[in-house]
């Protein structure tokens, strides 16, 4: 099984940039998307093209503001939206896809803001999320896919030294995936290949990409008890379209 995870920075420029044409070549079982930017009575109608996919919308309640969209092949036994936190969930941050054996949750975390304006919030977040998340694996396993906002290791971002107290890399944010972690989750993509230096995601600023500068803030994170379920987990850098890259897991489900 192929799940896929992409914050698209906004899904009409993503789309209008080609990058259908990215879901058609990986055809993923599972494809998460995060930063759609589009209520679900305004989505391009070119989506109609993935005809095989099962489509869930999660959207905000403020225009052009976050939201998340799941699509899957196999239709899901149910889908739960949001975390249960009203105040996050008018964000439109999260959608859970259930099957037999597991849960996948797509989700895209607050940012801390720009001189940390938010980071009261991300840390309420996190404290939700968890919850959420571990009265999930008390049914069944969970796998986590997409933008969690956060750089975890000094390794995962290209100028640690310069971003410390930054958004992405505070000690509240880093602890939070420390949390995560703890309770039984596996960071998959550091966890088999632990010395790579790979980013998800590159500011338009500065030719980052270019030079490759850039933050490793897109995950997979999986139960514990799915690990040896794990094939491989792919950054497709290469892959352009949005600030952020895909990322690709696969399963032997």
């Amino acid at each position: 099984m192929k799940i896929s995870t992409w914050n698209v920075g906004g899904l009409k420029s993503w789309i209008k940039k080609g990058c259908l044409k990215y879901v058609k070549l990986e055809m993923p079982d599972i494809f998460c998307l995060q930063e759609t930017r589009c209520k679900e009575n305004d989505l391009p109608k070119e989506l109609d093209e993935l005809e095989n996919y099962n489509k869930y919308w999660l959207a905000s309640k403020k225009d052009g503001y976050a939201g998340v969209g799941l699509f899957t092949i196999k239709k899901p036994l149910d889908v739960k939206y949001g975390i249960g936190d009203k105040e996050q969930d008018d964000d439109g941050r999260c959608i859970t896809a259930e099957y037999e054996d597991y849960y996948v949750v797509c989700v895209y975390v607050p940012n801390a803001g720009r001189g940390l304006i938010t980071l009261p919030k991300r840390v309420d977040w996190n404290d939700s999320f968890k919850r959420f998340i571990l009265a999930l694996e008390g049914n069944k396993p969970v796998i986590i896919a997409g933008d969690m906002n956060v750089s975890h290791h000094e390794i995962d971002l290209a100028r640690p030294k310069n971003n410390v107290n930054n958004a992405g890399f505070t000690p509240e944010e880093r602890l939070a995936m420390d949390d995560l972690l703890i309770c039984g989750y596996i960071d998959v993509f550091r966890h088999l290949y632990p010395e790579t230096v790979a980013y998800t995601f590159w500011t338009y600023m500065m030719n980052c990409r270019g030079k490759n500068i850039g933050w490793r803030l897109d995950y997979f994170l999986i139960s514990e008890k799915l690990i040896r379920k794990v094939c491989d987990c792919v950054i497709r850098s290469e892959v352009l379209g949005s600030d952020h890259c895909p990322i690709t897991l696969f399963l032997n489900i």
